[in-house]
């Protein structure tokens, strides 16, 4: 199993936080947020990486290296991230990946560790972090079946038909990751569709046969953080669950 963390993005939104920080060090209370992400994949015993690093890239290896020493991470260079999106990001990844299963997640949010444990032990081999609540056009959101399986992933599901909320945590065994990256190859070679979000081709792997399920992980603590606003209330969700 490999953790891929993809952290390239400028993150434009938080600027003037962003103008000298990447957005995963930027602190929630005590720790930035990709210290609180390598304390869950450490106490999961997940210690091989794989991060897509681009905007102030130094910084982000030079904090690892102070502080996670221990931990085997390959880093790999969007020299594109400023236009590009994340499927860009996961498909320079492939060739570090292919072979394992793989734990992809964002490196923008702030989450309990038991969301990986239940991603990790669920049974599935393809399986996502599902948050359900009444969302609204921003979400990446998700239709599933009867028995789970995800139907769509957008941000264009309609609400109503949606049971919630990806949050950016999937995992996929390593058959199914050969079909992934069919998929991705397709897009972002053939069709130059480099700046699109990952779950389009999820949404195609699952057109063309793969089934990925959802697990429900409401009732633990994940955010993404998009704002200056969403750092503070992330710095007092986290506090008050101490």
């Amino acid at each position: 199993m490999k953790a891929v963390i993809l952290a390239a993005g400028i993150a434009s939104r938080l600027r003037p936080l962003t103008d000298n920080t990447p957005k995963c060090l930027l602190k929630v209370g005590d720790k930035n947020i990709l210290q609180l992400t390598l304390e869950n994949l450490i106490a999961n015993n997940i210690n091989d990486l794989i991060i897509v690093t681009g905007y102030l890239e130094q910084q982000i290896k030079d904090f690892i290296s102070a502080t996670f020493a221990q931990l085997n991470v390959t880093y790999i260079y969007n020299d594109v991230y400023d236009s590009t999106n994340n499927i860009y990001s996961l498909w320079l990844a492939k060739d570090a990946l292919l072979g394992d299963d793989m734990l992809l997640m964002d490196s923008d949010i702030i989450f309990d560790g038991k969301i990986l444990e239940s991603l990790l032990h669920s049974g599935y081999n393809n399986c996502l972090a599902l948050k359900r609540h009444n969302v609204g056009d921003e979400e990446i959101k998700v239709k599933v079946d009867e028995m789970g399986r995800v139907l769509e992933i957008s941000k264009i599901v309609p609400p109503s038909l949606a049971i919630g909320e990806s949050i950016g945590i999937e995992k996929f065994g390593k058959q199914s990751l050969y079909k992934l990256f069919e998929v991705i190859d397709r897009k972002v070679i053939e069709q130059k569709m480099v700046n699109i979000f990952y779950e389009v081709a999820f949404e195609e792997m699952i057109k063309e046969g793969e089934d990925i399920y959802v697990v429900d992980t409401t009732d633990y603590i994940c955010m993404e953080i998009d704002t200056a606003a969403d750092l503070k209330i992330a710095a007092e969700v986290l506090k008050n669950n101490q």
